[in-house]
Order: structure tokens, then C-alpha cells, then sequence
């Protein structure tokens, strides 16, 4: 069955998530790479940008500097779960 209801487009997002051990990203507003802490459980935003409604890329930022940068792509979304599970 096709349904009648057209789907919105697509828009870019962002979540804050736990920097993983072993994380080679490098944060998009201040050029530094995003470093794993045990003692500081540090954070990131993970941002997937969407241009004309069609994915583009990830960018990722400290926490911090997601919040400095004027939340870019709108309030990140909390989660907590490791990514790809």
C-alpha cells in the first residue's frame, strides 16, 4: 500500500553522546582533536547535516564548544547509548 501522506524533508540534527576510548574525531568549531577521559566523562555532540533535504556529512564538537558555536544544528538531543548499538 502506498501512502498518500508526502514525507517531510529531512533536517539536520544533533545528539550529545559519551566520547568513546579510541576516538580519533576531531571537533569542527575549534580544529582539537576530542578526547577520551575515564575521570572527566567527557561529552560530544554528534550533528548529521542534511543540505536540500539530502544527508551530507557528521560533524562532531566538544559539548562545550557545540554550546559556543550557538547549538548550530538546534538543542542536541541527550543520549547515552555507545554508538552503533
Amino acid at each position: 500500500m502506498v501512502s498518500s501522506l508526502a514525507q517531510a524533508p529531512l533536517a539536520s540534527r544533533a545528539v550529545a553522546r559519551p566520547v568513546e576510548a579510541g576516538s580519533d574525531a576531531v571537533c569542527v568549531y575549534c580544529s582539537q582533536q576530542i578526547r577520551f577521559s575515564a575521570r572527566l566523562k567527557a561529552r560530544k555532540v554528534i550533528a548529521n547535516v542534511y543540505v536540500d533535504g539530502h544527508w551530507d556529512r557528521v560533524e562532531q564538537f566538544h559539548e562545550e564548544c557545540y554550546e559556543r558555536s550557538g547549538q548550530a544544528y538546534g538543542p542536541a538531543r541527550k543520549g547515552d547509548r555507545a554508538l552503533g548499538a
